[in-house]
């Protein structure tokens, strides 16, 4: 994997503030619905919400994780994948910080050759260590263990993500994000080597 083509600094600050600010809009979002509509409680649920925010706990996660920036398209994947396979358990401000450490723990073990163990997410996430093990199993049910990303859904994010960040940066920098979406498309050929035959190519679901 060509590492080196997917570290850009602004890029990636750039994902992170667009995953963040995506995230924050459908918690927002699905806070508003429960009162409307019965939404399950999980172990995902926190009894109140938690004092960091979104942007600045999805920072903390890229800067003590060390997992590579593949990790986190995935990571998106993922939390769509359990948001339509979950309907009663909508991502809200309860929830979002536990699904978000879990589904980045996730991918960094699927993704990554080499990773931190379940008691390192568990410091990095601020909780400890046998709850970090139920949310994974928990997380893994949820998805029915579908962690597969064939190279057309990680593009298909891709250029998903890639045509939204465009929307939020100046003009003069355009050109970085979507050089640094091409690289995250080519790298990804050499790191995945499963079948294309995916149903879920479909514009991704996790939205407002």
């Amino acid at each position: 994997m060509a590492a080196d083509q997917l570290e850009n600094p602004k890029v990636m600050t750039s994902l992170i503030t667009f995953l963040s600010s995506l995230l924050e809009r459908v918690s927002e979002s699905n806070d508003l619905n429960c009162q409307f509509q019965p939404q399950k409680i999980s172990v995902f649920h926190g009894l109140t919400r938690p004092t960091i925010s979104i942007r600045s706990y999805l920072e903390r996660i890229f800067k003590y994780a060390n997992c590579s920036p593949c990790c986190y398209i995935v990571a998106y994947v993922y939390l769509d994948r359990f948001a339509q396979r979950q309907p009663s358990l909508p991502i809200n401000s309860l929830n979002v910080h536990r699904l978000l450490i879990t589904s980045v723990m996730v991918a960094a073990k699927f993704m990554d050759d080499m990773y931190y163990n379940n008691a390192y997410y568990a410091k990095v996430g601020g909780i400890s260590t046998t709850e970090m093990n139920f949310l994974e199993v928990d997380f893994l049910f949820g998805l029915g263990f579908h962690l597969n990303v064939t190279p057309t859904t990680f593009q298909t994010n891709c250029c998903y993500l890639q045509r939204e960040m465009l929307l939020l940066q100046p003009p003069l920098e355009h050109h970085v994000v979507a050089d640094s979406s091409l690289s995250l498309g080519k790298s990804l050929n050499l790191h995945l080597c499963f079948n294309d035959d995916e149903s879920s190519h479909q514009k991704p679901q996790l939205a407002v």
